[in-house]
C-alpha cells in the first residue's frame, strides 16, 4: 500500500551550477576575466616629430634672441631721438 511519489527533479537540481555564477567566482571553469595590462606606455604626440641637431637649435634660437635684443635697441634709439626732438621733455603738464 505504499504509494511512491515520483521524485521532484526540480527541487533537487543545483541551480547555482546551471547559472554559472559559482564557477566564475571560485575560479574553476572556462570563464576568463579580461584584465587591463599592468603598465601601459603612453607615448606623447610630439614623440614622432623630426628632431633637429643641437648646433641647429642653438643657431636658430640664438638668432631669435639676438633679433629680439636688436629690435629692443632700435626701439630705444628711436625713443631717445623723439625725446631730443621734443626738447628733452617727455611730459608737459604746465601748458
Amino acid at each position: 500500500m505504499g504509494v511512491e511519489q515520483p521524485k521532484d527533479s526540480i527541487k533537487e537540481m543545483d541551480w547555482k551550477s546551471l547559472s554559472g555564477t559559482e564557477s566564475s567566482e571560485s575560479g574553476i571553469g572556462p570563464a576568463v576575466k579580461k584584465r587591463l595590462p599592468k603598465k601601459i606606455r603612453q607615448v606623447p604626440e610630439y614623440y614622432f616629430l623630426p628632431r633637429r641637431s643641437l648646433p641647429y637649435n642653438i643657431a636658430f634660437y640664438g638668432s631669435c634672441i639676438a633679433a629680439g635684443v636688436g629690435a629692443g635697441m632700435l626701439l630705444e634709439v628711436w625713443i631717445n631721438k623723439k625725446i631730443k626732438e621734443d626738447g628733452g621733455v617727455i611730459w608737459e603738464f604746465d601748458k
